[in-house]
């Protein structure tokens, strides 16, 4: 696991949906369980700035380093590179932050160069665009991430996306690359509001759109019929996994209603598929929720058995946690605090999701 305690303290603002704590709530939580010995752990570099124009511009690097400096952005800066703005304000960590968790996932190309197994759940920014902030996202550290495996031997990567929200600035990034496998599941109608079924860059695009209310189980079938045999006819060499937890039900920037186990048994069906295997964090703004679920990945990857009781202390890191300045919970429900687990989530499967993945089977046959 790469983390780092930046994220302990670190608050896009009072009223913004990353004000809550999460990369802190993993390392706690995998701490306190055990499952996180000293040798685990690496500790995130920052990235220097020649190190993310392998994406970014100069010019917007400057900006966002110059933006944290003053704690200030122009208007002319505010409309050419989206700083400033209540989706990607101005705060303290502003250049500190991101360039942390893009160090991390351009140290894990080079950690991986041998195989291996890596966990950056600070990772995941899968919006940001070469030269302006977008959707939270002010670096975008998946296609760094990709860019540094492909630097350290990596010639065919996979990149899967189960965030609820669209990979709009990764599928950038890789729409016209043959050599880098798209796949997205996210929720229909919702922001970005791009990843159509319909786009197929290079060939290599895979989206596929939910609609609001479906649960494991077709989370269970989109990963048996699409994302494995796409990724086993694709041959990778690495796997990039986002695995961003707000397509969990309890999240406020989505109506998808996964259980935290979905997310699980996706990532266990990918160990082992490629020789380095990369899992990313992303969205999750429910803060118990993203700390359940992000550990439960960490205890897949390191094949540690979740019991049904959290013990003591990783109790109370969850007691200890806070989601100010909203109302939907007053109350945290007692299984928030005391597992790791969500009880599976049936919703059925929609037909018009039988037909997407129909859809998309047929051309992955003419495909393979």
């Amino acid at each position: 696991m790469i983390g780092h305690e930046i994220y302990r303290g670190s608050s896009y603002g009072a009223h913004h949906p990353l004000r809550v704590p999460r990369v802190s709530t993993v390392m706690d939580l995998s701490r306190a369980m055990g499952w996180l010995p000293r040798h685990q752990f690496v500790q995130s570099p920052r990235a220097k700035p020649n190190a993310l124009t392998g994406f970014h511009t100069p010019d917007y690097i400057a900006a966002l380093q110059a933006a944290e400096a003053t704690q200030s952005v122009s208007p002319v800066v505010k409309a050419r590179h989206g700083l400033g703005t209540p989706s990607n304000p101005v705060f303290a960590e502003m250049y500190r932050r991101p360039a942390t968790s893009a160090g991390a996932s351009l140290l894990a190309g080079e950690m991986l160069a041998r195989g291996g197994t890596v966990y950056s759940p600070a990772g995941g920014t899968h919006h940001g665009m070469p030269d302006r902030a977008n959707g939270f996202c002010y670096f975008n550290d998946p296609v760094l991430a990709i860019q540094s495996l492909r630097h350290n031997g990596a010639a065919k990567i996979a990149y899967i996306d189960i965030d609820a929200h669209h990979c709009d600035g990764v599928e950038y990034a890789f729409a016209d690359d043959p050599d880098t496998l798209l796949i997205s599941t996210h929720e229909e109608n919702r922001w970005p509001r791009t990843g159509a079924i319909t786009d197929v860059g290079a060939g290599n695009l895979w989206n596929l759109p939910l609609p609001a209310g479906v649960g494991d189980d077709v989370a269970a079938m989109v990963r048996d019929t699409l994302i494995l045999p796409l990724v086993q006819a694709f041959r990778p060499d690495a796997i990039v996994l986002q695995c961003g937890a707000d397509a969990v039900l309890e999240d406020p920037q989505s109506r998808l209603a996964w259980s935290n186990n979905a997310h699980r048994a996706i990532v266990q069906a990918l160990m082992g598929v490629a020789p380095r295997y990369l899992v990313l964090g992303g969205g999750g703004y429910n803060p118990w929720s993203v700390g359940r679920c992000w550990t439960g990945v960490w205890a897949v990857l390191n094949n540690h058995e979740i019991p049904d009781a959290l013990p003591d202390a990783a109790q109370s890191v969850l007691r200890g946690l806070q989601w100010d300045g909203q109302r939907r919970v007053k109350t945290p429900p007692d299984h928030w605090l005391t597992t790791l687990a969500d009880a599976p989530r049936m919703g059925g499967i929609p037909d018009d999701v039988r037909t997407r993945v129909a859809t998309l089977q047929a051309r992955l046959r003419q495909w393979i």
